[in-house]
């Protein structure tokens, strides 16, 4: 299954349904499943976006950045569009301060997020890459 590697908050914020879309430098024709892997590496100034959406994190137990997981996968999503900025509307305030939103840039649509119960520890990579199905034990 591919996979892609988000920094935290932002990933978690995708599968929370507060994230919408993932904005990329590059295009990419994929559609279907794709599991959310949160990167290792954190910035100390992005985890600040937690109090931001402390509402949204708390009703799922997130209380802050204590509560992250890094260097695992913890949900997955359905990718069912990218967009080039310069063609779609403007989104939401929330949703801008999100993402890099220059107009030369892409935003990849997310649908039907789903967190996992238990992250699966797992290496990321840029890009996307492959896991296999057995590693998610299912």
């Amino acid at each position: 299954m591919r996979a892609i590697s988000l920094w935290q908050p932002w990933a978690v914020l995708c599968l929370l349904g507060a994230k919408q879309f993932e904005t990329r430098h590059w295009r990419t024709g994929y559609r279907g499943p794709l599991l959310i892997h949160a990167a290792k590496k954190c910035d100390r100034e992005i985890l600040g976006a937690v109090n931001l959406f402390a509402q949204v994190m708390i009703s799922f137990g997130i209380h802050g950045p204590a509560d992250l997981s890094f260097g695992a996968i913890i949900g997955r999503v359905q990718l069912v569009a990218c967009l080039r900025m310069r063609d779609m509307p403007l989104p939401s305030e929330k949703e801008r301060a999100l993402g890099d939103w220059a107009p030369d840039r892409y935003a990849w649509e997310f649908a039907k997020p789903e967190l996992f119960r238990a992250p699966i520890g797992y290496r990321g990579s840029q890009g996307f890459f492959r896991v296999p199905e057995e590693a998610l034990g299912s």
